[in-house]
C-alpha cells in the first residue's frame, strides 16, 4: 500500500466563504420550455467540502474509511485536505491500483460517539472538448491495457461484448463507435428511483436479465463496460455533486449545502487525437425521467436535447471528482472489496456499516463555495 503523510499546511489562498445560492428557482419546466445546457471551460471556482463521520455505535475495533480526491486533470485542483479526531489515529493512504485517496482510522473503541471530521479544499472548472479538432493525443500501451481491462463488475466479454457490436453495427471510426454505445445506453436504460445509492454497477447482471434499471454507477457502468469490450479505453469517474447547475436543471446539480446523498459517477473514454473525453449517458436519463413532472422518453425533447448533446464532450463544474478506481480494497478491512469508493465506509467487530444508510451510519458531507 503506497502511504502518503499528510501534509499540515493551509492554503496559500486568502478565502472568504459565502454559501451557493441553493434556494434559486430554476426557469419554468413546462413541456414548451427550451433550455440552454452548455458547460464550456473557464473560470475556477473554489469550495470547501466537509465530511464529518460519527460513529453511535462503535463495537470493539472499528474501522472508517474516508474517500479523499485526488483526480487532477485539469478540470480539478485538489488545495489540501485535513482532518480532525476526537479520539484514536488516521493516516492518508492511497488504493495501489488505481491511486484512490482515502483516510484510514483506526477508532478508540472505548469512545462512545467518536468523531471524524474531514476538510478539503478544492477548485474546479467545467470542461468542454471540441470534438471537431482532433489533435494528437496518443495514449500509452499500458494505460490502454489499464482501460480497457475487465473488472469484477464491468466483464468485457460475452454479454457486454455481443451488446457493445449490436450497437456499433456499420460503425468503422472510433469516434462514432463510441457515439453509437453513448446513443445505446441512453435508448436502452432508465433512471430506475426506487436504487439505493447510485447503484452497484454489476454490468453483467444488467444485460443478462435486461434489467437496464438503475442509477449512475449502473448505467455509465454498462457504457464503460461496453467502450472497453471493443478495446476502447474508457472509466468511470467517481464523485459528488458540490453546488447547484448555473443551467438551472435542479437533476444536474447540488439542492442544498447538506449533500450526503448528492454522489455522482461520471464517465471518461479516450479517444485518439483528443484525449479524455468526458461523456455522462446516466445524467441524460435522469433529466428525462426527473427533470420534469412528465417522464420524457425522446432526447429530442426541447429539456432534454441540450443535456443530451453537451454530455457527450462536457462536464458541468459543480462537480467534486474522488478517484477513477475499481475494485478498491480498504486497507485493513475484514469486508470484502468495494466496486467503487465515493461513500465513506465503516467496519465494526459486527461487519461493514451500510454507507447508503448515513443516517444511522452517522456521517454528513457538507458544501460551501468559497468566493475571493
Amino acid at each position: 500500500m503506497d502511504r502518503r503523510s499528510f501534509v499540515k499546511a493551509t492554503s496559500a489562498l486568502s478565502l472568504t466563504s459565502a454559501l451557493p445560492a441553493f434556494a434559486q428557482t430554476p426557469p419554468s419546466m413546462g413541456v414548451a420550455a427550451s433550455r440552454v445546457f452548455n458547460p464550456q471551460s473557464g473560470d475556477w471556482r473554489s469550495f470547501e467540502i466537509v465530511h464529518r463521520v460519527e460513529l453511535l455505535k462503535p463495537m470493539g475495533a472499528t474501522k472508517v474509511w474516508v474517500p479523499i480526491p485526488v483526480v487532477e486533470d485539469g478540470y480539478q485542483r485538489n488545495l489540501v485536505t485535513k482532518w480532525t479526531l476526537s479520539s484514536g489515529t488516521a493516516e492518508r493512504m492511497s488504493d495501489p491500483n488505481y491511486g484512490a485517496g482515502l483516510l484510514a482510522v483506526d477508532l478508540d473503541g472505548k469512545e462512545a460517539k467518536p468523531v471524524i471530521e474531514m476538510t478539503t479544499q478544492l477548485q474546479t472548472q467545467s470542461r468542454s472538448i471540441d470534438l471537431s479538432k482532433r489533435g494528437d493525443a496518443m495514449i500509452s500501451a499500458a494505460d490502454a491495457a489499464k482501460w480497457t481491462a475487465a473488472t469484477a463488475s464491468m466483464p468485457t466479454d460475452g454479454i457486454v461484448l455481443q451488446k457493445a457490436l449490436e450497437a456499433t453495427k456499420g460503425k468503422t471510426t472510433e469516434i462514432d463507435k463510441v457515439r453509437a454505445l453513448y446513443d445505446w445506453t441512453i435508448a436502452n436504460t432508465y433512471r430506475n428511483v426506487d436504487t439505493r445509492g447510485c447503484g452497484v454497477g454489476d454490468v453483467k447482471a444488467a444485460l443478462e436479465t435486461a434489467n437496464f434499471g438503475g442509477k449512475c454507477a449502473d448505467i455509465n457502468a454498462i457504457f464503460v463496460a461496453m467502450a472497453r469490450s471493443l478495446g476502447i479505453p474508457a472509466r468511470d469517474v467517481y464523485g459528488v455533486r458540490i453546488a447547484p447547475s448555473v443551467f438551472g436543471y435542479k437533476e444536474l446539480g447540488a439542492g442544498s449545502a447538506n449533500i450526503t446523498k448528492a454522489q455522482h459517477c461520471r464517465a471518461e473514454v479516450f479517444l485518439t487525437g483528443f484525449g479524455w473525453v468526458p461523456m455522462d449517458p446516466a445524467d441524460v436519463t435522469k433529466v428525462q425521467r426527473l427533470e420534469t413532472a412528465d417522464w420524457v422518453k425522446s432526447t429530442q425533447h426541447p429539456i432534454v436535447a441540450p443535456v443530451n448533446k453537451a454530455l457527450f464532450g462536457a462536464w458541468e463544474g459543480n462537480w467534486l471528482a474522488y478517484n477513477v478506481a475499481h475494485d478498491v480494497a480498504l486497507p485493513g478491512a475484514k469486508g470484502p472489496k468495494l466496486p467503487f469508493l465515493m461513500y465513506p465506509q465503516a467496519e465494526t467487530s459486527d461487519g461493514r456499516l451500510d454507507p447508503y444508510d448515513p443516517d444511522n451510519f452517522k456521517y454528513t458531507i457538507t458544501t460551501k463555495e468559497i468566493k475571493a
